[in-house]
Parts: C-alpha cells; sequence; structure tokens
C-alpha cells in the first residue's frame, strides 16, 4: 500500500494535480547503458519488484539490434515473463520497422517509436537524418496497428541539443503535428542531456498544448544540472499528469556528449508524497528494490532518497554517536 499522502496541501500545492502517472524507464534506459551484462532472470525479478512497489507503467526493453545494443537482447523473453499482469503495462521502444515486428511478436502493450528534435543528434543516435526518421514512423504505425498496438511517441533532445545548442519550441511542435497525424497520442518530451530549466519546460508544454492538443505529453527529465525535480515542479504547474522516471537515477544516452542519469524515481515518488499527489507507488518498497538494483549492477547509484529515506523516518539514537567534549 502506498504511503498516505500529507492531509493538506498548501495554496501552491492546491493548484497542482491530484494525481500522477510515474512510467519507470530504467529497464530499458537504464540498464542498457550498464556494461556488464544483467542475467535476465534478474531484470525480470527486479521489474516484479517494482509492480509490488506499486508501479504500472514500465518501458520494460527495446527491440533494438542485439548487435547495437547487446543488453537488450532478451527483449522478447523479459516481454514474455511479465506480460499479463492485471493493471500493469509494458511498452517498448521500436527503432524501425524490423523491431516493430519483433515487438508484436512479442506482444509488448504499446510500442514506442523515437527520434529526436535536434538533425544532429538524431544523426548521432540513429545515424540518418530526423525527416528521415520521421518518413519511417508511418511503417512502424502499419505494423503497430495491424497487430492491436497502441504507439506512443517520444522526441529526444526536446529542450535542447548537445551538439546544435536551442532547439525551437516550434521544431518540437512540428514533430508533434506530424505523429498526431499518424494517430499517436501518448508523446515523451525528452530533456537528452539535462537542458531543460523551468521556464523551458512551461514554454514548450504550454505551445504543445495549444499547437497540439489532442497529444498528452508526457516529461522525460535527465538530473544532469541537478534540476530534474525543479522541472518535474514546472511541468506539474502546467497540468502534466505524466512523467518518466528511472529507479535509481539509472540512464542516460551512449550518443550525447554529458549524458547522465534519468530523474531518480524514487525522488520523484517522494517529492510528489510531499506535495499531496497520489502515484500509488510505496516509497519504502520502492527503496528496497532501488538497492537491490544497485547490488545487481554492483555501482553506487545517484539517488538521494534511497539513501537518507524519506522525511519522517526514525532512527535509534544508538546508531549515531554522541559529540564529546
Amino acid at each position: 500500500m502506498a504511503a498516505p499522502a500529507p492531509a493538506r496541501r498548501d495554496a501552491a500545492a492546491a493548484s497542482l494535480p491530484g494525481m500522477v502517472t510515474v512510467v519507470e524507464v530504467g529497464p530499458r534506459d537504464g540498464f542498457q547503458m550498464e556494461r556488464g551484462l544483467i542475467p535476465t532472470a534478474t531484470k525480470i525479478a527486479l521489474i516484479e519488484g517494482m509492480i509490488e512497489a506499486g508501479l504500472r507503467h514500465f518501458e520494460a526493453t527495446s527491440f533494438v539490434s542485439p548487435r547495437a545494443v547487446p543488453q537488450l537482447a532478451d527483449a522478447a523473453e523479459v516481454i514474455a515473463a511479465l506480460r499479463g499482469r492485471p493493471g500493469v503495462q509494458l511498452t517498448a521502444l521500436v527503432p524501425n520497422a524490423k523491431g516493430a515486428a519483433r515487438a508484436a511478436e512479442a506482444g509488448v502493450d504499446a510500442m514506442v517509436v523515437f527520434l529526436s528534435a535536434s538533425d544532429t543528434h538524431n544523426r548521432k543516435n540513429v545515424n540518418r537524418p530526423t525527416e528521415e526518421s520521421l518518413a519511417g514512423l508511418a511503417g512502424i504505425c502499419r505494423i503497430a496497428g495491424d497487430a492491436g498496438i497502441p504507439v506512443q511517441g517520444a522526441i529526444a533532445t526536446s529542450f535542447g541539443c548537445p551538439f546544435e545548442g536551442e532547439v525551437p519550441h516550434g521544431r518540437v511542435v512540428a514533430i508533434a503535428r506530424q505523429m498526431a497525424d499518424l494517430g499517436i497520442r501518448t508523446l515523451s518530451l525528452g530533456d537528452t542531456t539535462g537542458m531543460a530549466t523551468p521556464p523551458l519546460v512551461r514554454g514548450l508544454c504550454r505551445a504543445l498544448g495549444e499547437a497540439v492538443p489532442e497529444m498528452a505529453p508526457t516529461l522525460h527529465f535527465h538530473n544532469t544540472r541537478g534540476i530534474g525535480l525543479a522541472n518535474v515542479l514546472a511541468g506539474l504547474e502546467t497540468g502534466v499528469t505524466r512523467y518518466e522516471s528511472s529507479i535509481g537515477g539509472l540512464g542516460g544516452c551512449p550518443f550525447a556528449a554529458g549524458a547522465t542519469g534519468n530523474i531518480c524515481t524514487e525522488d520523484l515518488v517522494y517529492l510528489l508524497d510531499e506535495c499531496g499527489i497520489e502515484s500509488g507507488v510505496d516509497l519504502e518498497k520502492l527503496i528496497e528494490v532501488a538497492h537491490r538494483v544497485e547490488a545487481a549492477i554492483g555501482r553506487e547509484l545517484p539517488g538521494q532518497v534511497m539513501k537518507a529515506g524519506p522525511r519522517l523516518r526514525r532512527h535509534a539514537t544508538g546508531e549515531v554517536a554522541t559529540a564529546n567534549g
């Protein structure tokens, strides 16, 4: 059962959404960055732990070429072991028609198609210009449609590009419009190297809402410059109710200079709890899973709440030395 939200919300918090959907992307965006291969059984057990903690939405894997990302070569096995759980949605990133066909065969709940708002990053990431990636979306949508599987969109470098600098809101909105014309109704705005700021978040969310009102935005922040949760608050102020995060702060992009981990799921849930916003996630249980993830990958993770615990966690006085003198 999720930890109870504070009984009272102050005036500022009262203007924020009362409920938020947390989408866990660590099994894809996070695990793909780890050098040591994580056993399939371990991945499945960790996701099961997150489900037990109350998470219901996962970007569980990617049907990318196993040669390109060996860590995700077990995509079909992961989906097969986890699908059919009541209330749990398993999505997978698909880079092309071949990946979409594999995802359809595996029985994912939704496919995620992606490209970059900046042409330079798109060429680095998938070795083709953005317009070519856009042209390929129709084929993926047809494969997904034939299988009865919805398609979600994702636009990387939505808030800035490490190669090109500023990315105009109009560029992101134009891509979103083309995705919406293909029937895509859920769109993740990716902050690939942590270049988002609260004013940029508010500006882009408002621009998207005005130009493509049928598109429901999801915000995907990285904590590269330490203001990931400040950006979440800016998104909440504009009414966005769907956020992607990664357990323990896993993640990054291998094709972008300076990329670091995603905002941490436990830190995000803690923020939501303290603002009186319901997420359905039990923070204490999630912290336990974060420590299991840390042990599985064999290195310290950047999450803060997994280290300190919730604000009102009590400690025995014997745990801390008493000052002398």
